[in-house]
């Protein structure tokens, strides 16, 4: 393990800074547990200054939330403790739910509301009549410690978001330039997309993250626009690449190498994406269009089918140099900044993500479910017990059912928050007993403090130590319980600690019981969630644009490549999401064309949505990925390509054209192309319904 960089230890002084003047302040204002203020700069501290001040903001309306619900819930059912635990368990449960539904940091207030009324509640059950200036202390406690927090990380050499971001976004082009530039210039490009390369959508989500951050600065406000249009725009480059890897395989399969022409076409635009020049002067890309323009294939030049393949690429990869070029030009945006403001964008293509994301409501309901019998089960056993100090122990049951409800196995983070949390009470001992009964001065306060704080901290930054630093500051800041007078008792500290082990071993054996499942469990449940969007679509039961097609699926894609990351035993090594979202496309297509072609197609048509639909259907039922049944090529598809080819016209058999092919090379991927009924040769000229033109 390296040691921290100077940055860290930068972050680390800041930090330790903001702690202590926080302290004294609630010293110096009088209240009553001016600890909580101490342990609430620990809570919010973030190396970036932006997500600091984001997360305070956060904080302060968590913790009133909470606390306005003690205040409501205390007086009504303090003379029914059963109800006014199973009240605070519903609490937790409730925004625990509310958190789930926003992956970002912005759920943290959420999370925060659910698990500071226990906080506030249990411990002062026993004397009802002060929860009142219990909640209202506790407020201004952490709010003290967030606004020190938020000021000095701002004003004291604060780090800008941008720079992060600008990172961000430069790794996930040259990931996406390394994928297309594989695609176009390798000879042995497969049908199907690799998981390492479906990777990339998962990898958005830490841009998201720094997105939803944004609006924390000022300075890097104006770039929020400019970073959700190139977010859309970065997320339908996947399944556009996707697409041109199919078609550049279904060209090999029929005519074993690629056209030269169409051959050093995709080698220029390789070369360009590798490039990524300045996209205010940058020419090539207007030649690179003119350049596919003059490639679509004249009549009699080759069989039909590779002519509808090689169209279809075209149109493709005008579609990739299109979103490319945007990207480049948001990117430039993003890193002139406030220069950029005035500026005039020109884009080229419009990201059609919509807002619809995917939940599990049946994981979701298990997680909250969880939680809740867990915080009233264990209360229930504290009220049996009649044990003062088991109430930070159905607390810690609370939080950490909270704070690792929507992981798929929290059971091991529990076990690492339990075995800290010991490490942490530990040196808290030490602290409580051997070295603050000599002190009586803040500044040896402050220099004794130091130490461990400043080290600890010092990991904030490293995603593997976060919750280890987290759970060392905040646990050793606020179990020192700083207050105006030394009042420690051993047998308090020691009945508190067991109080905290006894109720996150609780919360550790409990979802043990009630979650036993992993990764694995939720990735199928996802695949088998695409498979019914994809039946229901098909059949008319869902209607879906492009825009909410695109959004659920690759919202799916982003939770479910990270747990195929995850657990290398995995089975489900057939997972391509990109094909079954080209599949949707494809579909959407095909209805919304229906309407104005003519009968015959519109009749072969509707044998195809019902070949999908059950397709689909049986997938879901059967748990497995069934092959589709070879009638769906033979009998419905390539019959309405011919269908299509005879009797449509202009833009719309164009487009009908392109989903069908598309939706072939997505079900049948190795599948030579279709033979004419209607001509022994297609490409002789004898019979070509592509000379109709359009009226």
């Amino acid at each position: 393990m390296t040691m921290p960089s100077w940055r860290d230890w930068l972050f680390s002084i800041k930090t330790f800074i903001s702690a202590m003047l926080a302290l004294y302040i609630a010293f110096a204002a009088g209240l009553p547990r001016p600890y909580w203020a101490m342990t609430a700069v620990y809570v919010v501290a973030n190396p970036i200054s932006e997500a600091t001040v984001s997360k305070a903001f956060d904080r302060v309306l968590g913790t009133l939330l909470g606390a306005a619900g003690a205040v409501i819930l205390v007086p009504l059912l303090v003379n029914a403790p059963e109800l006014l635990m199973l009240a605070i368990a519903l609490w937790a449960g409730a925004f625990l739910y509310i958190a789930l539904h926003d992956r970002t940091p912005r759920n943290y207030p959420y999370l925060l509301a659910g698990y500071t009324l226990p906080l506030i509640v249990l411990p002062t059950v026993n004397a009802p009549e002060t929860i009142f200036d219990v909640a209202v202390a506790r407020s201004e406690e952490i709010i003290v410690g967030i606004i020190v927090a938020a000021v000095i990380n701002t004003v004291l050499f604060p780090t800008s978001i941008g720079p992060l971001l600008k990172a961000s976004i430069s790794r996930w082009l040259d990931d996406a330039s390394s994928w297309a530039q594989e695609i176009l210039l390798s000879r042995e490009t497969k049908p199907d997309t690799a998981l390492v390369r479906q990777r990339l959508a998962a990898d958005i989500s830490p841009l998201t993250t720094l997105v939803s951050q944004l609006s924390g600065s000022a300075g890097s406000r104006d770039a929020k626009g400019h970073a959700q249009e190139l977010k859309g725009r970065l997320l339908l480059l996947l399944p556009i690449l996707s697409s041109i890897a199919d078609r550049l395989h279904a060209l090999r399969l029929e005519l074993k190498e690629l056209p030269p022409d169409l051959d050093e076409a995709t080698k220029q635009i390789a070369a360009w994406l590798k490039t990524s020049p300045d996209p205010a002067s940058d020419q090539i890309p207007d030649e690179l269009r003119n350049s596919l323009r003059r490639l679509e294939p004249a009549i009699g030049d080759e069989a039909l089918w590779p002519r509808l393949v090689r169209s279809s690429l075209i149109a493709r990869l005008s579609e990739l140099i299109d979103l490319w070029q945007d990207c480049l030009t948001l990117q430039d945006q993003i890193a002139q900044g406030a220069k950029a403001k005035n500026q005039r964008l020109m884009l080229r293509h419009r990201p059609i993500i919509g807002r619809e994301q995917h939940y599990d409501r049946g994981l979701l309901l298990l997680s909250v479910g969880s939680t809740v019998m867990a915080t009233f089960i264990a209360g229930l056993a504290w009220i049996s017990s009649g044990w003062s100090n088991g109430a930070n122990g159905v607390a810690f049951v609370a939080i950490a059912c909270c704070f690792f409800g929507g992981l798929d196995r929290p059971a091991p983070f529990m076990r690492k928050m339990l075995i800290w949390s010991v490490v942490a009470y530990s040196l808290t001992g030490v602290y409580l007993f051997a070295i603050l009964p000599r002190i009586s001065d803040f500044e040896l306060i402050v220099f004794m403090l130091a130490p461990p704080l400043l080290l600890a901290a010092a990991f904030t930054s490293r995603p593997e130590l976060s919750l280890i630093s987290l759970l060392l500051t905040t646990g050793l800041s606020g179990d020192l319980a700083l207050q105006g007078r030394y009042s420690a008792d051993f047998i308090s500290y020691a009945e508190s600690g067991i109080a905290i082990v006894a109720g996150i071993i609780f919360a550790e054996a409990w979802t043990l019981l009630t979650r036993p499942f992993g990764a694995e469990f939720a990735a199928r449940r996802l695949i088998r969630a695409g498979w019914a969007d994809l039946a229901e679509l098909a059949s008319g039961v869902r209607v879906l644009d492009h825009a909410a097609l695109n959004s659920r699926t690759l919202d799916r894609l982003v939770q479910l490549v990270p747990r195929l990351a995850s657990d290398k035993s995995s089975t489900l090594t057939f997972v391509d999401a990109l094909a079954e979202l080209r599949t949707g496309y494809n579909i959407i297509t095909l209805q919304r064309n229906r309407r104005v072609l003519p009968v015959d197609a519109r009749e072969t048509l509707d044998s195809i949505f019902l070949g999908v639909a059950e397709l689909f259907r049986k997938r879901f039922i059967d748990r497995e990925r069934v092959s589709p049944p070879a009638n769906l090529l033979n009998n419905d598809i390539d019959r309405t390509l011919w269908a299509v080819l005879s009797s449509a016209r202009g833009q719309i058999r164009q487009t009908s054209l392109d989903a069908l092919v598309g939706l072939r090379r997505s079900l049948f991927p190795l599948a030579n192309g279709p033979v004419d009924s209607n001509s022994e040769n297609s490409g002789s000229g004898a019979f070509d319904p592509l000379t109709i033109t359009a009226e």
